[in-house]
Parts: C-alpha cells; sequence; structure tokens
C-alpha cells in the first residue's frame, strides 16, 4: 500500500481543491461535490478517498464507485488504473452486466448503478464498501433515486460508511436539503462559448431562408441542418466538432451525410466517429484517443457524452435539441421511449462541452424562444416511469410502504397505485385485503414476487418466464423474453437507401414466423445459433453486417438469454 504513488494533474479544477474535499469527506459522513464535466470529480475523488485511507481492501472495505451508463464505468476504470499506473482489474476494476473485471486485489470498483442496486439481494448493509461514491446525480435516474433513498436510511446504522454525491451544477441543494450536507463547489475550466441559433425552420422575411411557392418557411431535414452547421463551423478554424443525436439510427444516417463532406474542409481530412452507450471498447476508445492536426475530427454522440463523458479536444458543439426520453403512461400501462425536446440545463450541458479547450461555438438547431420556452429540468425518471420493478425489489428487501420512504422527490401516487396494482395482477404481491388481515405494513411479496425479485427484467416479462416453466417451454420463452427487453439486432436502412431497404426486408423475411412476431425472434435465434457453430467469430461478424444484423445486439441478446 506505500507504494501506490498518487499525483493529480494540475490542470483539473479538482486538484486545486482536493485539501478543502479531503477536509470535507473526513469531517462530514455525506459530502456533495458539485462541477461541470470536465472538471475531474469522477476521476480525482477515487484517488482524494485512497490518500485518505479509505478503501483498504482485504476484509476493511472498498471504494465503490457508481455510473449511469456502462461505457462510463469502463472509460472511468480505464482512466484511473492508468494515472495511477496499475493494470485495469488489479487495484482499479469494474464491473457492469455480463463483463466483472475486478479481482481480490482491487481497492476502487466502478460500475454501473444497476450492480449496486443487484448487490443490496445479497448485501442489505453494503458491507463490502467502506466509501461510496454515486456519480452523475443529477441524471435522476430511477436506479439513482432509489440508492439514495435507501443510503439515507443506511447511514444511521453504518457510521463508518462515507457517501460522496457528485453532480453537475443542476439543483445541486435539492441533494444538500435531502442529507443534510456540505456542499464543495468544483468550478469546470471553461472559456466563453458563443450560442448561435440555427432553427430548421427560418421565417421568410428573414432573407436567409428560401421559402416555397406559397411563400411557406421551407423546413430543412434534421441531417441536412446538422451538415449545413459543421460546413459553417468549418470555416471558423482547427477543432473538432460534437454533435448530439438522440439515438443509434440518427448517428448511421448523419455519418452518411457527413461522409459526403470529406474534403470540402479546407483544413484536410474528416473523420467521423460515432458514440453510444453500445460500442465496444475498441470504438471507445478511438474517440478518447489523440490524432493529427490535418485531422478534423466530428463525433456524432448521443446523450451520453452530455455529462457521463468528456470528449477531448471539442471546440464546437452542434445540438439537436432532443433526446429519447422514457415515458410511461398510466392510462395506457406502455412505457415509451419516444424523441422529445431537453431541458434548458441540458442544453447548457451540451454547449458547455466546447468551452473545456479554448474559446468554443455552439450551434442550436432551434431558436432562442424555442430555448426560453422549454423547462428548467429534465423531469427526474421516478416522475416518469413505471415502478412496479422498483416497488417489487422494495418489498423484496423489506422496505415497508413506498410512500413512507425517503426518496429524494417523492414519485406520483398514482403511479404508485398503477405499479402495485400491475405486482397484484401478476400475482407477486398479497393484496391489500391481504396485507391487513395478517396486520403487515407495506407491500408483502408472495412466493411468485420473491421469485420474480430475482429475475434482472422487467416483472411482466420474469412473469411469462415463470409460467412457461411451468408449461415445459422455458429454453424458448427466455430467448424471447430477453429480445423484448433490448432493441432488435435487425438493421434497416433509412428511406433515402431504397436498394439496401429491400435487401435487408428480403434477408429478414426469411425468418418471419406467420401471425407471430415472437416466434419470428426464435426463428431468428436459431438461425444465428447455428450459423455461431459453423463460423469462426470474425467470418459470424462479417455475415451478421452482410445481412443487416447489429452484431452487438445479437451479442448483448446472447448473453442476457445465458443470464437469465
Amino acid at each position: 500500500m506505500t507504494e501506490l504513488q498518487i499525483a493529480y494533474p494540475p490542470e483539473l479544477p479538482v486538484s486545486q481543491r482536493r485539501d478543502e474535499i479531503a477536509a470535507a469527506i473526513r469531517d462530514h459522513q455525506v459530502v456533495i461535490v458539485a462541477g461541470e464535466t470536465g472538471s475531474g470529480k469522477t476521476t480525482q475523488l477515487p484517488k482524494i478517498c485512497l490518500e485518505l485511507g479509505r478503501g483498504p481492501g482485504s476484509g476493511g472495505g472498498i471504494i465503490g464507485h457508481t455510473q449511469p451508463r456502462r461505457i462510463a464505468a469502463r472509460a472511468v476504470a480505464e482512466r484511473i488504473a492508468s494515472e495511477l499506473g496499475t493494470e485495469l482489474g488489479d487495484l482499479v476494476g469494474y464491473q457492469v452486466r455480463f463483463t466483472d473485471r475486478t479481482s481480490r486485489k482491487s481497492r476502487v470498483k466502478l460500475m454501473t448503478d444497476g450492480i449496486l442496486l443487484a448487490e443490496l439481494q445479497r448485501d442489505r448493509q453494503l458491507r463490502r464498501y467502506d466509501t461510496i461514491i454515486i456519480d452523475e446525480a443529477h441524471e435522476r435516474s430511477l436506479n439513482i433515486d432509489f440508492l439514495l433513498g435507501y443510503l439515507k436510511r443506511l447511514l444511521p446504522r453504518r457510521p463508518d460508511l462515507k457517501l460522496i454525491i457528485t453532480s453537475a451544477t443542476i439543483d445541486v441543494d435539492r441533494f444538500a436539503r435531502h442529507f443534510d450536507a456540505p456542499v464543495v463547489e468544483v468550478s469546470g475550466r471553461t472559456y466563453p462559448v458563443e450560442v448561435r441559433y440555427r432553427p430548421l425552420m427560418e421565417l421568410p422575411e428573414d432573407g436567409r431562408q428560401e421559402v416555397d411557392g406559397e411563400g411557406e418557411a421551407v423546413v430543412r431535414d434534421q441531417t441536412e441542418a446538422i451538415v449545413d452547421a459543421v460546413t459553417e463551423l468549418s470555416a471558423e478554424g482547427p477543432g473538432d466538432v460534437l454533435v448530439f443525436l438522440p439515438g443509434e439510427r440518427e448517428i448511421r444516417d448523419t455519418a452518411d451525410a457527413l461522409r459526403d463532406l470529406d474534403g470540402l474542409d479546407r483544413r484536410g481530412s474528416l473523420e467521423i466517429l460515432p458514440l453510444y452507450s453500445r460500442l465496444s471498447a475498441a470504438e471507445q476508445h478511438r474517440v478518447f484517443s489523440s490524432h493529427g492536426s490535418a485531422t478534423r475530427r466530428v463525433v456524432l454522440a448521443t446523450n451520453v457524452a452530455e455529462t457521463s463523458l468528456t470528449v477531448p479536444g471539442i471546440r464546437y458543439v452542434v445540438d439537436t435539441g432532443v433526446a429519447r426520453i422514457s415515458r410511461y403512461s398510466v392510462r395506457t400501462k406502455v412505457q415509451r421511449l419516444p424523441i422529445e425536446p431537453i431541458s434548458r440545463a441540458s442544453a447548457d450541458q451540451r454547449s458547455g462541452r466546447c468551452g473545456r479547450v479554448e474559446a468554443g461555438i455552439a450551434i442550436r438547431l432551434y431558436s432562442e424562444e424555442d430555448f426560453d420556452s422549454r423547462p428548467e429540468f429534465t423531469d427526474p425518471e421516478i416522475l416518469r416511469t413505471n415502478l412496479a420493478s422498483v416497488i417489487l425489489q422494495m418489498a423484496s428487501l423489506g422496505l415497508g410502504d413506498i410512500a413512507r420512504f425517503p426518496f429524494v422527490e417523492p414519485p406520483d401516487r398514482r403511479n404508485v397505485q398503477s405499479g402495485v396494482q400491475l405486482l397484484e395482477e401478476l400475482g407477486a404481491l398479497a393484496t391489500a385485503g391481504e396485507v391487513r388481515a395478517q396486520r403487515g405494513v407495506g407491500p408483502r411479496l408472495t412466493k411468485i414476487g420473491r421469485r420474480l425479485a430475482r429475475l434482472p427484467i422487467d416483472p411482466r416479462l420474469a412473469r411469462m418466464i415463470l409460467e412457461a416453466e411451468r408449461l415445459g417451454c422455458v429454453r424458448e420463452v427466455i430467448v424471447i423474453a430477453a429480445a423484448l427487453s433490448l432493441q432488435d439486432p435487425r438493421e434497416r436502412p433509412g428511406a433515402d437507401h431504397p436498394k439496401e431497404q429491400a435487401q435487408a426486408d428480403q434477408l429478414h423475411a426469411r425468418f418471419k414466423a406467420e401471425g407471430s412476431d415472437f416466434l419470428t425472434s426464435l426463428n431468428l435465434w436459431r438461425y444465428l445459433k447455428e450459423q455461431q457453430k459453423e463460423l469462426s467469430s470474425s467470418a459470424f461478424r462479417r455475415m451478421c453486417k452482410r445481412e443487416f444484423l447489429h452484431y452487438l445486439r445479437v451479442r448483448e441478446w446472447q448473453d442476457f438469454e445465458s443470464q437469465l
């Protein structure tokens, strides 16, 4: 332990405040560290904790460090390990779904918040940890809100446990009030950012936009608007461009359109790189690697680059102003993932990505009036999601009535009732009458409910699996349930590629089962299994690409099926 050499990059704002942060951690059980993305919170806090003697390992507890996304858990673990001069998986490891790169020697463990949540089932006092860092708490995912509520109850029973919550400078006071904890502000390194508004629809009278035959304003296509913005920024001088898009498909379409631009940039070639959660480690590394000055890099990212990851060298940002935001409808009982306008706080996070290296320019593909009319913050997930799985986990952990649980922001009563009702229909919870008859408090799990709580999947799909076991078709239903939990591995090119679209439809038609999408999934699964037996792994990967199947999603489907 004495050989560990800890150094702090002097250019990071956190390094300048490390004595103040260390003193706050020493003197308080809970500390909130607030600062812009890029200030070094995520990578330097575990090192400050190690220097304080936290996370001694070997039975004395380790430092647990949660991230909202797998891609961030992996990237951060690699970064901290390299800064400490150790191998990944040795002193610093990470665990995400399907991958565990930790060892007995690990003192810092990066993980998704879902992994820590799953560990509660086996270790309710979290005895394995002496320090927990909940990173990116401003994202207010369901997992983060549940963990914060659980830890608020646990801390009085574990006075030795330290909790550090990090957040971008978004609604920090709410966390401070909830835990009655001090806030250490770490300002990010910021240069001025010029914001330009280039809405998809310009008014005809401003003279910049074409009008059609009837004098109507011409609305540009989003991809076309991005190409225009990148062209505009290319004239501004050197520096990389970060473009925010709602999903993988939009990233692919935009990449195709930008490739036609290559050669128009007077300073050299364009390098177009995607960045989203499902990327392989090798492809993700390309985004963080350095490149020659003759190349301008354009990174096409989902909102994973908003706060979770800092992409180096960005001088320009193009913000489409939209993201996929999960919403549950109490009326239709369906969880959807619509593309919606982002909040003002998210838009400011996005434009702030380009003021890290030097003065930057952010182009927003919407109007200033549109920006001003948006809500200040994104609704926390707990206010817009189906709560059945959270209620199930709470009942499994014996946490009592959900209405009394110390959430940072309590969920809507109708959503709670809807979740309880669904679990009662699935036979997972005893009905209110049965609980009263047995003088219980809060929801009580049935035998089926206890089994459902152990399956890492939506309770409705888990119930299908249990019923399939009774009916003798569990192998097939596990494949179908896994498919319903993940994105479809079949890829269908956009309407601007009619030839490839027809080819994909023809190839996918081979798996079609008359009258059942479920059996179609099963046919595809069997075909993939046969091909995998016959082909080498690289030939199988090539076959997936040729037949319009997304290799990484296929792998995820197979991993999830084996986990179930």
